[in-house]
C-alpha cells in the first residue's frame, strides 16, 4: 500500500446511522492516515437524529455528514477507495457497483440501532452500543501496520476484524 492517506468507504442500506457514524469516527481518529467516506444502497435521504445528537455530544465531526448514495463513489470522478467496509448484512449481500481500483473489501456486521424500539433511553443506547463497536473496530484498523502488510494480510486483517467481539476488543487480529 502506498504511503498517501488511504480512502476509506463505510456502506450500509440507508446510510443513516452505523456507516454515518463510523465516517465521522475515522475522520476524527484517522485524520493523518485515511479520509472516510459513507454511503447507502437505497439512502434514507437524512442522518438520524439520535445519530446525530451522539456524534455531537461526544464532539465527533458532524460537518459535511448526509446520507448518499453509493453511486456517487462509483463515479469517475469520485475518490479512489482502498478499502470498503459494509457494516449491515443487507449491504454485505447486495450486488455493490464496480468499484475503480479494486479496493479491499470486508464486512463488520453491526446491529442497526434505528431499527430498535422502546423508549428514547433503550434507543439511544443502541446508537451508543454501536458507536462503542464502531470505535473498537476502527481503533484496530488504524493501528494495523499497513506498511509492512501485503494486500492479501491486509484484506484477512480487515475481514478478522468484522468477526471480533468488539465490545471488549483490545487486540490487533
Amino acid at each position: 500500500m502506498t504511503q498517501r492517506a488511504f480512502n476509506v468507504l463505510f456502506l450500509c442500506t440507508g446510510n443513516s446511522a452505523r456507516s454515518i457514524m463510523a465516517e465521522a469516527v475515522l475522520n476524527k481518529w484517522g485524520a493523518e492516515k485515511f479520509h472516510a467516506y459513507s454511503a447507502g444502497s437505497h439512502p434514507k435521504g437524512f442522518v438520524q437524529p439520535m445519530a446525530w445528537t451522539l456524534l455531537n455530544s461526544l464532539g465527533l465531526p458532524v460537518e459535511g455528514l448526509r446520507s448518499k448514495s453509493w453511486d456517487e463513489f462509483a463515479a469517475a470522478d469520485a475518490p479512489e477507495m482502498d478499502f470498503i467496509f459494509t457494516l449491515c448484512d443487507q449491504a454485505a449481500g447486495e450486488t455493490c457497483p464496480a468499484w475503480p481500483g479494486q479496493p479491499i473489501t470486508a464486512h463488520w456486521g453491526l446491529p442497526d440501532p434505528a431499527a430498535i424500539d422502546g423508549s428514547e433511553v433503550i434507543r439511544m443506547q443502541a446508537y451508543r452500543d454501536a458507536l462503542r463497536a464502531l470505535e473498537n473496530r476502527i481503533r484496530i484498523f488504524t493501528v494495523l501496520p499497513f506498511a509492512s502488510l501485503d494486500r492479501m494480510a491486509l484484506a484477512q486483517r480487515a475481514a478478522s476484524i468484522g468477526r471480533l467481539n468488539t465490545d471488549n476488543a483490545t487486540e490487533t487480529p
